[in-house]
């Protein structure tokens, strides 16, 4: 059995080593950088095993950066949550051939460049648009509406580009629900509400919460959207770090946040792994 089993393990040795070059070895040297100093002057690197890189994180105008990010990222998170459940539980109850339509109408935006589909936004919100001129024909505003390059913008733009992957997680454990399981609800006397926040809500949650990891998760670390939407005045925790490695070359701080950042999704993570478990739990008993 061993011997059989020696060539298969063997398949696994290009995936193996291509992780630990090009995944755990530079994550190892973004850890070790953490804790050096460098010389701005001289851009010598020195490893002294200091706290200092983290503890300058608590500086005001980094926090806020974080906070910032936070604050973006749930709120994109919660707003694609909001409208894509209702997304993924409609298609969940269509006949196969309009689901397979209605995933490639969702998954169609994917097939042109992030780059591409995120400057397309910039023609639509900036002053003079669709939607500056829309808003001014319905009178929402006298002047312009100036939303652009502002924390909306950046909102905006992530709930466009990460919205697909909350419904497609979502969808996933919708389309599993028996629709048996509806009719007996309804038979017991449960109305649509008592069906949805008993039966639907409970069964969807592993998706809700696979959705709300990804999405939250690339949202916070998120570099493209701020630097095209934001254009350099509303800063995330990813422009940060790219400054820090780019054009200010502390390599050392950068490493910081970015190691910093990495602990926070790794506890969020863990905070939604442990609830969707309970929430498991409580559906089997």
């Amino acid at each position: 059995m061993r011997r059989l089993l020696a060539p298969r393990q063997l398949l696994l040795l290009p995936s193996l080593a291509w992780y630990l070059i090009f995944f755990i070895a530079p994550l190892v040297l973004v850890a070790v950088n953490s804790f050096g100093q460098i010389s701005l002057v001289t851009f010598i690197m020195r490893y002294g095993w200091t706290l200092q890189n983290y503890r300058d994180i608590h500086d005001p105008i980094y926090f806020h950066t974080l906070m910032r990010s936070l604050e973006l990222s749930v709120s994109t998170t919660v707003a694609c949550l909001m409208l894509g459940f209702p997304m993924a539980y409609f298609l969940s109850r269509q006949p196969a051939r309009w689901q397979k339509i209605g995933l490639l109408l969702i998954i169609v935006p994917f097939w042109a460049s992030f780059v591409v589909r995120t400057y397309s936004l910039v023609n639509l919100l900036e002053n003079g648009g669709p939607i500056d001129d829309l808003a001014r024909r319905l009178h929402l505003v006298t002047g312009h509406i100036d939303f652009l390059y502002s924390a909306g913008s950046i909102g905006v733009g992530m709930i466009y580009s990460y919205l697909p992957l909350m419904i497609l997680p979502i969808y996933v454990s919708l389309e599993r629900v028996d629709p048996a399981l509806l009719a007996a609800a309804s038979d017991l006397g449960a109305g649509g509400r008592s069906i949805f926040w008993r039966v639907i809500l409970p069964l969807g949650i592993p998706g809700v919460v696979a959705g709300a990891v990804i999405v939250g998760i690339s949202a916070t670390g998120e570099y493209v959207i701020p630097e095209i939407l934001g254009g350099g005045k509303t800063l995330m925790l990813g422009n940060v770090i790219g400054d820090q490695f780019l054009n200010v070359g502390n390599y050392p701080f950068g490493s910081a946040i970015a190691m910093s950042l990495l602990g926070l999704l790794i506890v969020l993570v863990l905070l939604g792994g442990r609830f969707a478990r309970q929430s498991w739990s409580e559906i089997g008993t």
